[in-house]
């Protein structure tokens, strides 16, 4: 029988993605030893594409920690612009979203980032983590198993588990039936996602009209983040890449859009998660393995980021001074912002894509049209979307 190799620490995180990371580099920065269990290889970690955006509040979270450097140096803004049947309108002009600054960050620089940190941090990050199991997360010391590169059988005791390894990971389908409520909506609304090495826009765009909604997005100085509404049927082999081109040229009201060559596609359901409670015992879940959001509005990895920092920061007041008042906490206190975005993306996608024509319905056509124009004429409303695109709302 192959031996198990044991060891201890006190918060064992599962998952090397923004919430696991970040939690581990502010864990460290508060004196807290964590060990990173990451399946996937590093270079596949740093490589794959996500989000684009940390809001204002989180700036400033990585700003307070004294980890700012990691954003990098690309470019913040609030500001977004929307075309409706080709008529560009901004958003973000206002007083209070140039007060509080965003900045686009693609997320895998951010996770290149956070690696490269914590390893010269003398961090524990431990890539191709295979079979990983959690046991005895109802009891004071919880362990995980896994199998390392070497194919060695090893078992962490720790303290607290980190569950932040996504959607389907083990954590979250390792909580008992009934412990945890999952709370599901399918938006009925498909997109086809679309890496490219071509030049960005100056601003986030998106576009509503008759063809379906369609946006671009900086991933880089030469790298676009682009999205088309398509048939929820349709796969990436419905979609050459003459057709991207052709169909973004028309929906972005773009004829002159720089192309360049395609890297990824994927087409995805816009759908929402949210597992309440956000605990169990002594496992606590971390972005997507907590909540799946929509991607309008940019709040999945902006979630990630808050769920890091008030699990660290608990972590650090139980164990220096004793205080698990953040812990007990922890749920509650994440939630009410998970909801508040949900909301809030919710809104978004629905109103955008109603103007697009996702719904079937004229008058919800025509209602849609109405929300948006309230957020150009009406400074409470223009208030509340710079409150909640900046994450101070």
């Amino acid at each position: 029988m192959t031996q198990v190799r044991r060891e201890s620490t006190t918060v064992a995180i599962v998952g090397g993605g923004v919430s696991g990371l970040t939690a581990a580099m502010l864990l460290r920065r508060s004196g807290v030893d964590c060990v990173v269990l990451e399946r996937q290889s590093r270079g596949h970690v740093e490589q794959r594409q996500r989000a684009g955006v940390v809001e204002y509040r989180g700036v400033r979270m990585f700003e307070q920690w004294g980890l700012d450097q990691l954003l990098g140096s690309f470019p913040a803004d609030n500001t977004l612009e929307i075309r409706v049947d080709g008529e560009t309108r901004l958003l973000g002009q206002d007083a209070y979203s140039k007060d509080a600054i965003g900045q686009a960050v693609p997320q895998q620089v951010l996770v290149r980032n956070l690696i490269a940190a914590l390893v010269a941090d003398g961090g524990d990050l431990r890539f191709d983590a295979a079979g990983v199991t959690l046991r005895g997360l109802d009891g004071d010391r919880p362990t995980v198993g896994y199998t390392d590169a070497d194919g060695d059988a090893r078992e962490i005791e720790c303290e607290f588990v980190a569950g932040c390894d996504g959607d389907h990971g083990v954590s979250s389908a390792s909580v008992p039936d009934g412990a945890m409520a999952t709370y599901t909506f399918e938006q009925g609304v498909s997109w086809l996602t679309i890496m490219a090495e071509a030049p960005p826009p100056r601003y986030p765009l998106m576009a509503v009209g008759r063809r379906g909604y369609a946006a671009q997005y900086f991933r880089g100085p030469k790298a676009s983040r682009c999205y088309l509404q398509c048939s929820p049927a349709d796969t990436p082999a419905d979609w050459p890449a003459d057709r991207i081109w052709a169909e973004l040229r028309l929906r972005l009201h773009r004829p002159d859009l720089p192309t360049g060559p395609i890297t990824e596609t994927e087409v995805f359901p816009l759908r929402s998660v949210v597992r309440e409670p956000m605990s169990y015992g002594r496992l606590y879940l971390l972005g997507d393995a907590a909540h799946v959001i929509s991607p309008m509005g940019a709040k999945g990895m902006n979630l990630a980021l808050y769920d890091a920092e008030v699990f660290a920061a608990a972590v650090r007041d139980r164990t220096r001074d004793g205080d698990d008042s953040g812990l007990r906490a922890y749920s509650d206190t994440c939630l009410a912002r998970t909801w508040k975005y949900q909301e809030w993306s919710y809104w978004m996608s629905e109103m955008l894509h109603d103007m697009s024509g996702a719904s079937a319905d004229p008058f919800l056509a025509r209602l849609a049209r109405a929300r948006f124009q309230r957020i150009l004429d009406s400074q409470a409303a223009t208030r509340y979307w710079a409150e909640m695109m900046t994450g101070l709302g």
